[in-house]
C-alpha cells in the first residue's frame, strides 16, 4: 500500500501545476481556436438579429393589412355618410343645401362669377 501511495504523490511532483496565463497569452498560444469562437460568435449574433428582422418584418405586414382594411372601413363609411346627406339634402324643397354639398363634396365645379 505504501508504494501505491508513494508513485501517486511521484506523478503529482512530475507533473507540476502550469503557470496561469493571461488572457491574452492564452489566446495567442491557441489562436485558431479563439479566431474560430470570435467569427461563430458573430455569425450567431448576425443570425440572432436577423431572425428578430425577419419578426418585425411579419409584425409589419400584419400591421399594414389591418390598416388597409380599417382604410377601407373609414372610405365605405365616409361614403355612406355622403349619401345619406345626399340624400336629406335632396329633400329639401329650394335645393340649396343640396348644391351647397355637391360644392363641399367636389362633385360640382363651383359657379364662376363673371364680373363685366
Amino acid at each position: 500500500m505504501a508504494s501505491a501511495s508513494s508513485s501517486s504523490s511521484e506523478r503529482v511532483q512530475q507533473n507540476p501545476r502550469k503557470p496561469n496565463l493571461g488572457l491574452f497569452a492564452n489566446a495567442m498560444k491557441r489562436k485558431d481556436s479563439f479566431i474560430h469562437f470570435f467569427f461563430m460568435t458573430g455569425i450567431f449574433l448576425l443570425s440572432m438579429r436577423s431572425l428578430g428582422q425577419k419578426y418585425r418584418i411579419n409584425d409589419l405586414q400584419e400591421d399594414t393589412s389591418s390598416l388597409r382594411e380599417e382604410k377601407e372601413s373609414l372610405s365605405q363609411r365616409m361614403n355612406t355618410i355622403k349619401q345619406s346627406l345626399l340624400h336629406e339634402a335632396s329633400l329639401d324643397s329650394s335645393g340649396l343645401f343640396a348644391s351647397r354639398l355637391r360644392l363641399l363634396f367636389g362633385e360640382e365645379p363651383p359657379a364662376s362669377s363673371s364680373s363685366n
